[in-house]
Parts: structure tokens; C-alpha cells; sequence
């Protein structure tokens, strides 16, 4: 039987105290009475002895200490699943927002999920292709990855978390693929630019859009990738399928903890945020990867904005250490016109050599990605030395390499919004770029390599 209380205390922001309180667990969810008759979800914050500290999601305005009545309900927020969450779009806390009919659950999940036991964890091995060659040439991202994309304010990178979830697939024969795409903090603007992006082009159909705007309630936010990676678990582990989980963007929900955590007068850690941080991160991305035994896997991309494109902010920084390597938007390529703005050189994928290779990808597609990135990195030097000492200081080489550079960025990282390359037409440019240089200067490949792919012998 549900318990009630009129008990409260006091009202701190979304917190409520209330006193008098018994059997309540951590996490459980209450629903709050307002005096004028509204109704709110809450969840328990915190428990001693006999008072409790609840969280209300759509905030505590309107509610007195006298007439606010608050029942317990027995159990932690929950998502109703089946496999009708497929092209629907929700709100934060998995509300249908698109004017369609409720869902009819096959079952309810709780949205704090269970975690992965690691001995039943299955190394990810195989290539996502996305179609963006900055990504799957260079720093590619294999199934059951958490690969982070770090970008900054005004930075293009909600069109690329859309150009992202258009195109991913995983290669291979009848594999089913699916996409949760979990939004918080973003304006309408931007909700509405998600919403008619996926729609337009159909990609909705085999996707789960959650939207929490940022005018919602800071609990709302801190719940809404929990809620999407619920309805990812029950697609990939109960349905089989492969689930893409894009989560933008991750410093929004990190404000919305610091926050909470400043309402509840706890001792801030690092610029603020509360000395939980890591351990709260690690609870949201350590729900990627693929089990032992089960055909689905959970994918992750999370993106954030780092603050004054610091990477040693607390969230790029903790994230760097949860993840497994790290995509980096670059501010000087954006000015340059150049999209998307991935700089190579600091971005980095840790499974990199697990998932490409003969039968994966290519056979080539090491040695050329390693050619790739010592060419570049060695043009993008013999470029500042052009700014700075002048044209006569550089080699006949060095002019090459500035020239491999100049067009390692115009043709190979930029492409179209639109523009989805498969991995061997990405793997090609790459072959046509070292055309630029020297054939003594390509160290990184083999020479039969070069004879099959730069001589022609590879062409159809």
C-alpha cells in the first residue's frame, strides 16, 4: 500500500525535505499533490533516519509546507519498452511528444539499469561505418565503443551527431541497427531541427529521439540518458539489435548535477561540480559495450561542448579517462570553412586496430591510416615554418608535404552534410592524396601496397 505524508519540512529549489518518514529506499519514486490541484513525479534523493530529501522533476513552484501531500510509490522511475519505441519521439523522462499514441509496454525497465558484469563482457572488434572519412579512416569507431566527440561553443556539432545517426550502419549481412538519440538542455530551435532532420530523410524510422529542452526541470536532464539507455539495453540485449546511443550534450546534463548538488549544499569539488562526478559519468557510459552470448550491442557517442575550449575541464577531461579515446572538432578548421571540423591529431580511437583489417574494413587500412597521419602531422610543421620563415626556407619535400596538407583538409576531412562515402571510397582518397608525395617517402605501407593501390593494379 502507498504511503502519504503532509510532513514537509522545507523546499529548497527542486528539493523538497520531508520528515516523519518510513521504508522509503534511495531512488524511489514519489508523486507530489500540489495545493492547486497539479500533479508532479519526484524521486528520493537521500534517506537518514526518518526525514527524506525528494527531487521534484517539473520543479517546486506553487508548493507550501502545509498543503503539499507526497506519496511514495515503491519503486524507482520506470520506462515502458517494446519494440513500438521504434521511429518515436519522447520527452526527457520517455513521454511520447509526437502526438501518437501511448505505449503499450511489453514490459517496464527500471531507468538506472543493472551494470555489465565484466567477466560477461565481449571485446568490441567490429567497424561502425559512419560515412565521415575523418572518422572511419583515421579514428574509426567500433561496436560497443564509447567514443566521445569534443567540440566547443558554435561548433557544428549538432549537424554532425545528425549526420552521425543518418548514416551509421553496421557492415555485414542482415544486421539490424537501430539508433537512440538522446538530446538535453538544447533549445527549441535545435529540438526542432533534430526532429524534422530525421524525419525528412527517414532515418526516424529505425531511431528513438528523447528531447529535454533546456526551459525542463535540471532532474529531468539528469534523468534523460538513463532513460535512453534503457530503451537502447532493451533493443540490443532483449531484441538483438545493434544500437547507436548518441548523447548531446553531456555538459548540460553535467550543469544540471552541479546544480542539484549546489541545492543540496554539498562541498563542490572541482569548479563547482560535485566530487561525484567521475563515478556518475562512469555510470552512464559504462552501459556501452556487447555481452557474452547476446547478438545486440550499445554503442556510445557522447558529444560536449567544452568550456572555452579548455580539454582540461573537468567534463572533457573525466570523460577522456571513462572513454575509450576522443574525436576533437577544431575551431580553426570551422573558420576555415572545412566540415566537419575533426582535427585528426589530437583525436584518437583506442579500439582502432580491433575493428579494421582484412575482412573488417581493408586489408590496407592500417598502413594507410598510419601514412596518413605522419604526412599530415609532417605538413601541418613544414606549414607553420612557411608562416613563419618564409617559402625559401622550406625543402622541395617540405613544399609537398604543405601541399599533401592543404588537401588532406580540403578533399579527405571536408565532405557534405549530405555526403555518406563508404569505407572504400574513404580508403582510395587516402591512396590518392600520397600520390602528392614522394613514393620513398611513404614509410607506413608496404611496397606491395603501393604497387596494387598507387600504380593502378588495385583500380577495377
Amino acid at each position: 500500500m502507498f504511503k502519504e505524508y503532509v510532513s514537509v519540512r522545507d523546499i529548497v529549489g527542486p528539493l523538497i525535505f520531508i520528515e516523519g518518514v518510513r521504508g522509503a529506499t534511495y531512488g524511489e519514486l514519489v508523486e507530489v499533490s500540489f495545493p492547486d490541484g497539479r500533479q508532479s513525479l519526484g524521486s528520493v534523493l537521500e534517506i537518514n533516519r526518518d526525514f527524506a530529501l525528494l527531487q521534484v522533476f517539473k520543479g517546486t513552484q506553487g508548493i507550501n509546507k502545509t498543503q503539499t501531500r507526497v506519496r511514495f510509490l515503491g519503486k524507482s522511475l520506470e520506462l515502458p519498452v517494446s519494440p513500438d519505441v521504434l521511429g518515436r519521439v519522447f520527452d526527457g523522462l520517455g513521454r511520447p511528444i509526437d502526438n501518437g499514441p501511448d505505449i503499450i509496454p511489453d514490459k517496464w525497465l527500471d531507468i538506472n539499469g543493472l551494470p555489465i558484469n565484466p567477466y560477461a563482457r565481449d571485446y568490441p572488434t567490429d567497424f561502425i561505418q559512419t560515412g565521415i572519412s575523418a572518422i572511419d579512416g583515421m579514428n574509426p569507431l567500433v561496436r560497443g565503443q564509447k567514443l566521445p566527440i569534443f567540440s566547443g561553443a558554435g561548433l557544428p556539432h549538432s549537424q554532425l551527431a545528425a549526420q552521425i545517426a543518418r548514416q551509421a550502419t553496421v557492415r555485414g549481412r542482415g544486421e539490424s541497427f537501430a539508433v537512440v538519440f538522446a538530446a538535453m538542455g538544447i533549445t527549441f530551435e535545435e529540438a526542432s531541427f533534430f526532429i524534422e532532420d530525421f524525419s525528412q530523410t527517414g532515418a526516424l524510422e529505425r531511431a528513438v529521439l528523447f528531447v529535454n529542452l533546456a526551459d525542463d526541470p535540471p532532474i529531468e536532464r539528469v534523468a534523460t540518458p538513463r532513460v535512453a539507455l534503457t530503451a537502447a539495453e532493451y533493443l540490443a540485449f532483449e531484441l538483438g539489435l545493434h544500437v547507436l546511443v548518441i548523447l548531446t550534450d553531456m555538459t548540460y546534463y553535467c550543469e544540471a548535477l552541479r546544480e542539484i548538488s549546489a541545492a543540496r549544499r554539498e562541498v563542490p569539488g572541482r569548479r563547482g561540480y560535485p566530487g561525484y562526478l567521475y563515478t556518475d559519468l562512469a555510470t552512464i557510459y559504462e552501459r556501452a559495450g556487447r555481452i557474452k552470448g547476446r547478438h545486440g550491442s550499445i554503442t556510445q557517442i557522447p558529444i560536449l561542448t567544452m568550456p572555452e575550449d579548455d580539454k582540461t575541464h573537468p567534463i572533457p577531461d573525466l570523460t577522456g579517462y571513462i572513454t575509450e579515446g576522443q574525436i576533437i572538432l577544431s575551431r580553426d578548421l570551422h573558420r576555415a570553412g572545412i566540415y566537419p571540423p575533426i582535427d585528426v591529431m589530437p583525436s584518437l580511437s583506442r579500439l582502432k586496430e580491433k575493428g579494421i583489417g582484412e575482412g573488417k574494413t581493408r586489408e590496407d587500412h592500417s598502413g594507410l591510416s598510419n601514412q596518413l597521419f605522419a604526412a599530415y602531422a609532417r605538413g601541418r610543421e613544414a606549414r607553420e615554418l612557411l608562416l613563419i620563415l618564409g617559402e625559401a626556407a622550406l625543402t622541395k619535400v617540405d613544399k609537398l608535404y604543405v601541399e599533401f596538407a592543404n588537401q588532406f583538409e580540403q578533399k579527405f576531412v571536408a565532405q557534405g552534410e549530405r555526403e555518406n562515402r563508404t569505407i572504400e571510397e574513404t580508403l582510395d582518397l587516402g591512396w590518392e592524396l600520397l600520390r602528392i608525395l614522394p613514393r620513398e617517402e611513404l614509410k607506413r605501407v608496404s611496397p606491395q601496397q603501393i604497387q596494387f593501390y598507387l600504380d593502378g593494379k588495385g583500380k577495377k
